[in-house]
C-alpha cells in the first residue's frame, strides 16, 4: 500500500502519541507498505510553530525532515500536478493544507490517513482508523 500521513498523524507518530490509532501505527511500520510525507505539512508545521500553536523540540524545516528519514518515511514534494487536482476539488474542506494533501493524495493514487473527518467527503482513499 502506498500511504500519504495526514501533519498530525505524522506528529503523533514520532512523538508516540496515543491519540494515533493503532492500525495506522501499524500501517506506517508495516515495511510492505511506501509511506510518504509532503512538504506540505513541513510547510504547515512551520507555519503552526511560527503561530505559537505548534510546539516542537527544535524548528519544524529541520526537526520534521530529520524525523521523517530517522523513521523511514518518504518526502513528497509539491509539484504543479497536484493543482489540476485541487482545482476539481469542492470546497468542502477549508484548509489549504488538508486540501492540497487531497490533491496529492489523488495526483500519485495514495491512500491518505488522517482522522480528520471530512477528508471522507472527498473521492479520495482512506486507510480506516480502528
Amino acid at each position: 500500500m502506498r500511504l500519504l500521513l495526514d501533519t498530525h498523524v505524522f506528529l503523533w507518530y514520532i512523538t508516540a502519541d496515543p491519540k494515533l490509532p493503532e492500525s495506522f501505527r501499524a500501517a506506517t511500520q508495516d515495511a510492505s507498505n511506501d509511506v510518504f510525507l509532503s512538504s506540505i505539512s513541513v510547510w504547515e508545521a512551520v507555519i503552526k510553530h511560527i503561530l505559537g500553536k505548534l510546539s516542537l523540540p527544535t524548528l519544524p524545516a529541520t526537526y520534521l525532515p530529520q524525523q521523517r528519514t530517522a523513521h523511514g518515511i518518504a518526502a513528497l514534494p509539491v509539484d504543479e500536478g497536484a493543482m489540476v487536482h485541487l482545482a476539481e476539488l469542492p470546497p468542502i474542506h477549508r484548509d489549504p493544507f488538508d486540501r492540497l494533501l487531497i490533491a496529492q493524495a489523488k495526483q500519485h493514487e495514495l491512500t491518505l490517513m488522517t482522522v480528520d473527518q471530512l477528508f471522507s467527503a472527498y473521492p479520495v482513499q482512506l486507510l480506516q482508523n480502528s
